[in-house]
């Protein structure tokens, strides 16, 4: 069988492909950069309107109640779970018909509060909105972090001044890894880790990274950067 070979003039194609090939990829590549790391695209200052608008403004910041209190396993288990109904009520229960409160009634009839105690009536979860979403191919660990000493405000910034809660960090992989390899600015001792307005300068005379230095030696911290980590 006689072999076929392509007229000489068909070389000139190879580099026009190789110019198209280049230039597709930058054409294709760079809006695609610009996409996955643009605020909107992760979502950056994302702020959902909520079914019941609680002020973490008021709770935190000027009752300055523990975010554990109503965040109860963020130090136990991977995920920081959202309050049940019941934890509202403890102070928000609905008047009886005796005209007496089953707990504490704090704004007992407070329109703003009527779907916390349809929910206590019926038992049906209030549809609280999701705010921070990691990817579901993306492993992250609460207790692991807080345990450690990295702040609630690390992630998730200073809730205690938002009336209305929104993403303030853009959680991305590049912003995680940053962290695990310098995470001397992150690192407080773990009885502050929930004191959202705790300051290393301040309260102990200390500079944060000194003291992030010294705790991440004493507790031997040491953040990994593996893939495996996070993408299990």
């Amino acid at each position: 069988m006689q072999r076929f070979v392509f007229p000489r003039w068909t070389n000139k194609f190879l580099a026009l492909l190789g110019v198209l090939i280049v230039g597709g990829g930058a054409l294709y590549g760079g809006p695609m950069f610009l996409a996955v790391t643009s605020p909107v695209t992760l979502n950056v200052g994302y702020e959902p309107v909520q079914p019941v608008p609680f002020s973490h403004a008021i709770h935190a910041g000027t009752l300055k109640m523990d975010c554990k209190y109503c965040h109860n396993s963020v130090d136990k288990s991977a995920h920081s779970t959202v309050p049940a109904t019941q934890t509202c009520i403890n102070c928000h229960s609905p008047m009886t018909p005796a005209g007496a409160p089953t707990y504490s009634a704090v704004h007992s009839t407070s329109p703003k509060l009527t779907a916390v105690r349809e929910s206590w009536r019926t038992g049906e979860s209030i549809d609280w909105v999701r705010i921070h979403r990691l990817p579901d191919y993306v492993y992250f660990n609460h207790s692991a972090h807080v345990n450690r000493g990295v702040s609630c405000v690390s992630c998730h910034g200073r809730v205690d001044k938002m009336d209305v809660v929104y993403q303030a960090k853009d959680q991305s992989m590049a912003w995680c890894i940053d962290c695990h390899r310098n995470p001397e600015p992150h690192l407080r001792p773990v009885e502050f880790v929930t004191k959202l307005d705790w300051d290393a300068e301040k309260d102990m005379g200390v500079s944060q990274i000194e003291l992030g230095t010294r705790l991440k030696e004493e507790n031997n911290i040491q953040p990994q950067v593996s893939c495996a980590v996070c993408h299990r």
